[in-house]
């Protein structure tokens, strides 16, 4: 009843529904533009395009944190830009995730941005639906957020502990359970995500999935993996679902946008994942921090935050140019 209520008198989740559909409308102009401008035509991306894109996306990005910070304070747009640094940074190793995935199944770069699309489509009702249970569970249950904290401080110490580790795409639940239960192509159809073909049992024209469809379910499956460290790492930075929900949003389109770019250097930048635990383990620690200390400011958190980022990259950089053999994950 109190739901219904408040939004009848224009607010949901503590922002006005107007707030909500500033973001959503111009989450949507962006995608049809994507669409409708830079990809009207299947093309491989160049290095010069995808790093246009992921510059209109980023200054899209801080152009609405300042006018969070101007609309609701500077404690507000201090929260949205250190949610919006952690996640575009979590969202890195997502990165090397999906192109495994790609090498994996084989797709040709004219046709990752269809999956990448579709994928951004995904990751928008998905966050959608854990950010709205999370701030819900949060709200009733304040203790929760310590649970937060420790998740986020033993999966900060496990990356660290297993950071060289691959992922293992032939054996990903997500696909072994398709491959049980749908018909799959051994080879693509052109940009298809589903076929008509002949049944080889039967003969009858049925719908088959292309390998394009399996990338693009794998990728949505390990969103959702990821997604388990990152929402309650912002859930951590601010309780201010419109300030999670959003952050998060724009940071992986943001990257998503920058993924021709980083998927051919990603190796660079080894020592990243390093830099990402231990921000994960910062991130949990605050909450247990605060309790003798007293809340810390938000722009000591950024800035922590961004010192152990950079860090991260310019020791990988340095590293690498050092010509001292990296051993990333392959």
């Amino acid at each position: 009843m109190e739901f219904i209520e408040a939004v009848a008198l224009g607010d949901f989740l503590g922002k006005p529904v107007w707030a909500w559909t500033l973001f959503l409308t111009i989450v949507a102009g962006i995608l049809a533009f994507d669409l409708g401008v830079f990809h009207r035509q299947a093309h491989a991306i160049s290095f010069r395009e995808s790093m246009i894109q992921s510059s209109i996306f980023v200054s899209i990005a801080l152009a609405f944190g300042a006018w969070i910070w101007w609309s609701y304070g500077s404690q507000s747009g201090l929260d949205f830009l250190t949610a919006y640094l952690v996640e575009y940074s979590l969202a890195l190793d997502n990165i090397f995730v999906i192109a495994l995935v790609f090498t994996y199944f084989a797709i040709p770069r004219e046709f990752q941005h269809r999956v990448l699309f579709w994928g951004i489509l995904g990751v928008i009702v998905l966050r959608a639906v854990m950010i709205t249970l999370g701030s819900a569970i949060v709200t009733e249950f304040h203790w929760v957020l310590y649970l937060f904290g420790a998740f986020l401080i033993f999966t900060g110490l496990k990356m660290l502990w297993l950071v060289d580790q691959k992922p293992d795409i032939a054996n990903n639940p997500a696909l072994l359970f398709l491959k049980r239960h749908i018909r799959v192509t051994n080879e693509l159809h052109g940009d298809r995500f589903l076929v008509k073909l002949p049944d080889t049992k039967t003969g009858r024209i049925v719908t088959h999935a292309t390998p394009l469809f399996l990338a693009l379910c794998v990728i949505e499956f390990a969103d959702i993996v990821f997604a388990v460290d990152s929402v309650p790492a912002v859930f951590l930075i601010t309780t201010d679902p419109f300030i999670v929900y959003t952050s998060n949003i724009f940071a992986i389109m943001g990257l998503r946008a920058l993924f021709f770019t980083l998927s051919a250097m990603i190796e660079r930048f080894h020592y990243l994942k390093y830099a990402l635990a231990l921000v994960l383990v910062f991130i949990g620690a605050k909450i247990f921090i605060a309790q003798v200390t007293g809340k810390i400011p938000s722009e000591i958190s950024l800035g922590v935050t961004f010192t152990l980022l950079a860090g991260g990259v310019l020791y990988s950089i340095y590293k690498t140019r050092r010509g001292q053999r990296l051993q990333p994950a392959e």
